[in-house]
């Protein structure tokens, strides 16, 4: 992967989603290597679980012949994902400002 469009840690992930995807992960010790070079052992197991998520999810639809949703069903979520980013920073940091001091302690039962 030779593209200057990811960063060393984008090419790493995308290198390590497509071996989770044909299976061949375990035998990849050298992006592994990498890999940890970038990530902490929490985000490895994350992304790996996401892509063996994705990778469930489109055999099991796939196999039961689940139709895809109707076009402009997809056409919504496209639109909804544009984020503005000043829109994120201010509801981020109203989110820091409204932060409680204490959280509840759980039921014990």
């Amino acid at each position: 992967m030779t593209s200057d469009l990811f960063s060393e840690r984008e090419k790493v992930a995308i290198l390590w989603g497509t071996h989770v995807t044909l299976n061949t992960a375990k035998n990849e010790i050298e992006i592994f290597k990498r890999l940890k070079k970038s990530f902490s052992e929490t985000e490895i197991v994350d992304l790996t679980l996401i892509c063996c998520f994705f990778n469930f999810f489109n055999r099991l639809m796939d196999s039961l012949d689940v139709p895809v949703e109707p076009q402009d069903e997809v056409d919504k979520i496209k639109t909804s994902v544009n984020l503005d980013p000043d829109k994120v920073k201010s509801y981020l940091e109203t989110t820091i400002e409204n932060w409680p001091t204490s959280f509840p302690e759980p039921n014990s039962d």
